[in-house]
């Protein structure tokens, strides 16, 4: 049997061809995160408060808790289930950001972290994946609904 002795570093990341301070605010404004993650926001990010986001499709959600905004640089978000999400906005001359991802605080068993580690780097390399469409081309590709469309409810 293989276990393992400490919990798996996550980290998507991903070149996005526009200044920080457009790509921070397609994570805090719901009506453009609305286009390429979650269906759903009850609002914006910002420190302190409570939001809940939807992904209608599925008939999921989840409240977070934002802990932290450092306007276009940092964004830190704790989940429903207490697993935290930091993204860093790293700027890469004017028009360039390098943005990172990072969970962590994955609970269970070895096996149980290790499958939410992957699911999350996954996942969230598609989110980014989604933004880049975005922003750099305008393109809205679906890539949250199409992931599993036999689950989705409505």
């Amino acid at each position: 049997m293989i276990s393992i002795t400490q919990a798996p570093v996550v980290q998507a990341e991903m070149l996005i061809r526009k200044p920080a301070a457009e790509v921070f605010e397609a994570f805090v404004n719901p009506e453009i995160t609305t286009r390429f993650w979650f269906t759903r926001s009850s609002g914006r990010l910002e420190a302190g408060k409570k939001i809940r986001w939807d992904w209608e499709m599925y008939g999921v959600g989840d409240d977070i808790h934002v802990l932290a905004i450092e306007e276009n640089r940092r964004i830190r978000i704790e989940s429903s289930d207490a697993t935290q999400t930091e993204w860093l906005f790293t700027p890469r001359g004017e028009h360039e950001t390098f943005v990172t991802i990072i969970p962590s605080g994955f609970a269970g068993d070895g096996d149980s972290v290790v499958q939410q580690a992957i699911d999350s780097m996954g996942g969230y390399t598609m989110v980014l994946c989604g933004l880049k469409a975005l922003l750099e081309h305008n393109v809205v590709l679906n890539l949250v609904a199409d992931k599993a469309p036999d689950a989705h409810v409505t």
